[in-house]
């Protein structure tokens, strides 16, 4: 830690349902800081197969070099290795919900040790509405918590997520983890998620 003043770095978390621009919203971050002769260091999920790897790729085509990190990634050791080569001012995480709760606590130490601000980008609950282990531990532990708001086709804010199956069917029930992108996932309102998934459940009853 910086001797002889309070750190000013912070934890950032900002949070959404699916498509609500936070890939771009890390990418912009990101050129803000390089505009200003500022390094970042960007990381993203590697369980996340839909664009090139080791990329940040944004629906809008916008697209950086990233680090991959998967959940045996000591996350600080990178940052530090990476910091002493040459200085990091700010690290960034894309897709940060799969991050674990020991990366969590790594990226905690960058922010208070090291002086180094860490901006978190990803969702906070997956399509049953349960938290994520990243999601969970970045809403307790984080400093500041921003939520990029999207909408539900009817014009509400949305903060659920449908998962829809190769038929079309929305499903209420699987594995927490499927990467998947427009062709699996909706997000809605918290009122048309219940309806969706009362409608699933129904149908299930009777057959």
């Amino acid at each position: 830690m910086c001797k002889g003043r309070e750190p000013v770095a912070q934890l950032y978390f900002y949070y959404s349902a699916m498509n609500a621009g936070k890939s771009t919203a890390l990418l912009q971050s990101s050129y803000n800081y390089n505009e200003r002769g500022m390094r970042t260091l960007i990381f993203t999920a590697e369980i996340d197969n839909r664009y090139e790897q080791s990329k940040v790729t944004s629906r809008i085509g916008l697209s950086a070099d990233a680090r991959v990190f998967g959940p045996e990634t000591d996350v600080s050791s990178v940052i530090i290795r990476e910091h002493q080569q040459t200085p990091v001012h700010c690290v960034l995480i894309d897709e940060c919900q799969f991050l674990t709760k020991a990366q969590v606590e790594q990226l905690c130490c960058i922010v208070d040790d090291i002086d180094i601000p860490v901006l978190c980008y990803g969702l906070r609950t997956d399509f049953k509405g349960e938290l994520f282990s990243g999601s969970h531990y970045l809403l307790a532990w984080a400093d500041k918590l921003v939520e990029l708001k999207t909408i539900c086709y009817c014009g509400r804010k949305a903060s659920r997520v449908l998962r829809y199956d190769g038929q079309g069917r929305v499903m209420s029930d699987g594995a927490q983890i499927d990467i998947g992108g427009n062709e699996k996932y909706v997000s809605v309102c918290r009122k048309h998620y219940n309806e969706a998934i009362r409608e699933v459940k129904a149908a299930e009853y009777r057959s």
